[in-house]
């Protein structure tokens, strides 16, 4: 899911063809485990114990790695921005042949063009590099921004789903972090089958 991207951007490398976005599905994932690990793992864990020493308890354990990686939530926001930032990298991928295609031309006719030629040819690079450039970084700072709010949503789902199974069924405590988890707590594919269950409608 999240961690098998199979559309890459280009925008993230400065002068040179890339076959990954530098903020595309691995980065993201990394950005959403991160921050479930930082709300679920040794604050958590702190307080199962608290919990335990106070009496019997109903704990449950999630596998916070595979449910990023295979909840289909993950990949509807993967494809929602591939649609919507295709277009641009597209832009920025021609933009980028030109400049090459320019710099090939100056290279090769550098003995024989014409010097008002070549000066214009020279001034119309630079302007295309500036270009570039600024698009590029408007590309980035865009795509992190509608990252970020893809990345919110998908842990809000994946806690909702938590959530709702840990009170349906009588969980005192779901932890997402843990050294060791008997099989009998881990409850990962129960969530996964209730985000795909959501994720079709």
């Amino acid at each position: 899911m999240f961690l098998k991207s199979s559309t890459h951007f280009s925008s993230g490398v400065e002068s040179r063809r890339v076959r990954s976005h530098p903020s595309g599905l691995r980065t993201l994932t990394g950005a959403i485990l991160l921050s479930v690990l930082m709300l679920g793992g040794h604050s958590l864990s702190a307080q199962a114990q608290e919990t335990v020493a106070a009496g019997a308890v109903k704990l449950g354990y999630v596998d916070a790695v595979r449910l990023i990686e295979q909840a289909p939530q993950g990949e509807q926001a993967l494809k929602k921005l591939e649609e919507e930032f295709g277009p641009r990298d597209s832009e920025i991928k021609q933009l980028r042949d030109e400049i090459r295609n320019l710099e090939d031309e100056l290279e090769k006719n550098a003995l024989v063009m014409q010097e008002d030629d070549q000066r214009t040819k020279e001034e119309a690079l630079r302007e295309k590099q500036r270009r570039l450039k600024r698009v590029r970084q408007e590309f980035r700072e865009d795509y992190n921004v509608r990252r970020n709010e893809e990345l919110a949503d998908l842990q809000r789902v994946v806690t909702k789903a938590i959530v709702e199974i840990a009170k349906a069924e009588g969980y005192d405590l779901i932890l997402q972090e843990s050294v060791y988890a008997s099989p009998s707590i881990d409850i990962t594919e129960q969530v996964l089958e209730k985000l795909r269950a959501d994720g079709g409608q």
